[in-house]
């Protein structure tokens, strides 16, 4: 396949149509999968704000002052309320706030960001990347995969996810195929979206490109099941429950 970055798109600002500034920098092909930043969607669905926008309250303030003491420096109890806010639950609230978005991602901070943020001093997440990714799909009519940055268990750095998708399913289901030896296979799922996400991200980069959309072309999802579980349910996630036990001793 063949990955390359959208070039020449302005900065995005509340209420613009992302579709038809992507449409007017390439020619969108019947078989690409379209990768936009999540950051742009946020930015066009009026998602940014500012620290006053969330007033501490106490629990607010107890976290930052937790997460301060151990990190050593102060921290605004302001955004450790706009964390709580945009999320559903969190599994841990130190050293970091490990927040559960309400679409079903987790990620430390419920994803907020603040950086490439001109006009305020908080980026928030879309409040549906799937709704989203559908939107720009009904335009563009190709899939669409809206991306974020994450970082992961056991090993430093991040890599970009998916959050959002339209148009494709977002796993390959392997079961009941066979491998090389002949030996059915009954457990593999291949989080494609998640892939295709990554492999944008490679392109797109992380700091001040300004490239948030990638195109990738001449890929095909395969004669395969589809699945859209990508997140896990509680009840069959078995990391969730250790966290908030191990929280709750640490408590």
């Amino acid at each position: 396949m063949n990955v390359f970055a959208v070039e020449g798109l302005p900065e995005i600002r509340p209420g613009d149509d992302i579709a038809a500034l992507i449409e007017q920098q390439v020619d969108i092909e019947p078989d690409d999968v379209v990768c936009v930043a999540s950051t742009i969607v946020s930015k066009a669905e009026r998602r940014q704000a500012d620290h006053a926008d969330f007033p501490a309250g106490e629990r607010a303030k107890q976290i930052a002052a937790n997460i301060g003491e151990i990190a050593g420096e102060k921290k605004d109890p302001r955004f450790a309320q706009a964390v709580l806010e945009e999320s559903e639950e969190l599994l841990l609230e130190a050293p970091m706030m490990l927040a559960v978005t309400r679409f079903g991602h987790i990620t430390v901070n419920a994803g907020i960001d603040r950086s490439n943020v001109p006009d305020a001093e908080l980026l928030l997440l879309p409040e549906d990347p799937t709704a989203s990714a559908k939107r720009i799909h009904n335009e563009l009519d190709v899939p669409v995969v809206v991306t974020d940055t994450s970082g992961r268990p056991f090993r430093h750095g991040q890599r970009g996810v998916a959050l959002g998708w339209a148009g494709l399913p977002a796993a390959r289901d392997w079961r009941g195929t066979l491998d090389r030896d002949g030996r059915e296979m009954d457990v593999t799922v291949q989080a494609v979206v998640d892939e295709l996400a990554a492999a944008s991200n490679l392109i797109t980069g992380e700091g001040a490109g300004g490239t948030p959309v990638a195109v990738v072309r001449d890929w095909e999802f395969g004669d395969f099941d589809g699945s859209d579980a990508l997140f896990r349910e509680e009840e069959d996630d078995l990391i969730r429950p250790a966290l908030k036990e191990w929280s709750n001793a640490r408590n």
